[in-house]
C-alpha cells in the first residue's frame, strides 16, 4: 500500500531537505520511492511543494489530488493552499508560524495563524506545532524541517529511527546531533 506525503512551505524553509530525508529513510528500508518538487518562485519566498510517494504500487512522482495521507506544512497558509491534496481522513502537521507573503506588504492584506489553523481544523485532523518555541529551546532556527518531521512520526507513516539513519547520510556531521534533537523534540 502506498504512502503519500506532501510537504509544503515557502522557499528557504528546508522543505526540499525534508523530502530528501523522508525519501532516503524509505530507500534505506528497501522501499520504492518516487518524489518530485514543484518549486516555482522559491528563491523569492514563493511556494515550494514536494511530493514523496512510497510503495510498490506507485507509478508517478506526483500525488493526485485527494490522495495524500499526510501534509507536512512548514507554513499554515501553504497547508490551506494545498488542502485539496489531502485524502479523506488524512492528517495535516502544520507549523503554527505564518509567513506573510511579500504581496501582503504591498496590499496591506494579511492573515493570521488562528484563521489558517481554524480553517484546517474544520476540514481535517490537525497537529499544530509551535516551531518557534522548539527552535528557541533547541538553540537554532534552522531545524524547523526536522521538528516537523519528528511530529509527523506520530502518524505512523514515518519512523524516527529511519529518519535519524537518513540524516547520517544527508547532513554534515557537525549538524547531525542538532537535527536528531529536532526529530526527537516532538513526543
Amino acid at each position: 500500500m502506498a504512502k503519500n506525503i506532501l510537504i509544503c512551505g515557502v522557499g528557504g524553509q528546508g522543505t526540499v531537505l525534508a523530502a530528501k530525508v523522508l525519501s532516503q529513510a524509505a530507500v534505506m528500508k528497501g522501499e520504492r520511492v518516487l518524489s518530485a518538487e514543484t518549486i516555482g518562485m522559491a528563491q523569492r519566498g514563493g511556494s515550494v511543494v514536494s511530493h514523496v510517494r512510497i510503495g510498490d504500487d506507485v507509478y508517478s512522482p506526483l500525488i493526485p489530488k485527494g490522495q495524500a495521507d499526510i501534509i507536512i506544512a512548514f507554513e499554515a497558509a501553504e497547508a490551506v493552499r494545498n488542502i485539496d491534496f489531502l485524502k479523506k481522513g488524512g492528517m495535516v502537521i502544520v507549523n503554527k508560524k505564518v509567513v506573510q507573503p511579500t504581496t501582503a506588504s504591498l496590499t496591506g492584506i494579511t492573515f493570521s495563524e488562528d484563521e489558517m489553523i481554524s480553517f484546517l481544523e474544520k476540514n481535517c485532523k490537525v497537529t499544530a506545532v509551535d516551531t518557534e518555541k522548539a527552535c528557541q529551546e533547541l538553540g537554532s532556527t534552522k531545524i524547523v524541517n526536522m521538528i516537523l518531521l519528528g511530529a509527523a512520526c506520530t502518524t505512523g507513516l514515518v519512523d524516527k529511527n529511519q529518519l535519524k539513519d537518513a540524516l547520517k547520510e544527508l547532513v554534515k556531521p557537525a549538524f547531525y546531533e542538532l537535527n536528531v534533537k529536532a526529530v526527537d523534540y516532538w513526543k
